[in-house]
């Protein structure tokens, strides 16, 4: 399946990465590890480029601010601002925007019409994630969930 998944990333220069992707990489979850290293192989090597927004830096520190791991918090932003062709994107009156038309229209979470809304105004054409109801902001940006290419 991550053949599968590495043809559906062929067509995109420019992707938007849901915090997700971080979080099963760097805890280095089993399920999903194929898919990220694949993943983020490709924007690594500059295959592809990355996108992500300054709340993807929010969710992801914010467990290890709450187990008062401030070492880890700021590994995570390191990985964040210095992983190759990976840009982190503030929110703008622009994107603000957008993710107010975003909920508006498909009533999802506010970070998540953040960090599709900064992908999209980034120029991006895919988003990754694995959260099934994003499925729905097809007509916004092409919608990649991990869990459709799982093995078995």
């Amino acid at each position: 399946m991550v053949a599968i998944f590495q043809q559906r990333l062929a067509a995109h220069q420019l992707i938007g990465l849901d915090t997700s992707i971080f979080i099963y990489h760097l805890e280095a979850n089993p399920r999903y590890l194929p898919l990220t290293q694949q993943l983020l192989k490709e924007v690594e090597s500059g295959q592809r480029s990355g996108v992500v927004s300054t709340v993807t830096l929010m969710e992801l520190t914010v467990h290890p601010w709450r187990k008062n791991r401030a070492d880890i918090a700021r590994q995570y932003e390191a990985v964040l601002i210095n992983f190759p062709n990976l840009t982190m994107v503030d929110v703008s009156r622009e994107v603000a925007r957008q993710a107010a038309q975003i909920r508006a229209t498909y009533n999802v979470r506010p970070a998540d019409a953040l960090q599709v809304a900064t992908a999209k105004v980034s120029g991006a054409t895919l988003w990754v994630s694995n959260d099934k109801k994003l499925k729905r902001l097809g007509s916004e940006v092409e919608i990649v969930i991990l869990d459709d290419y799982l093995d078995g």
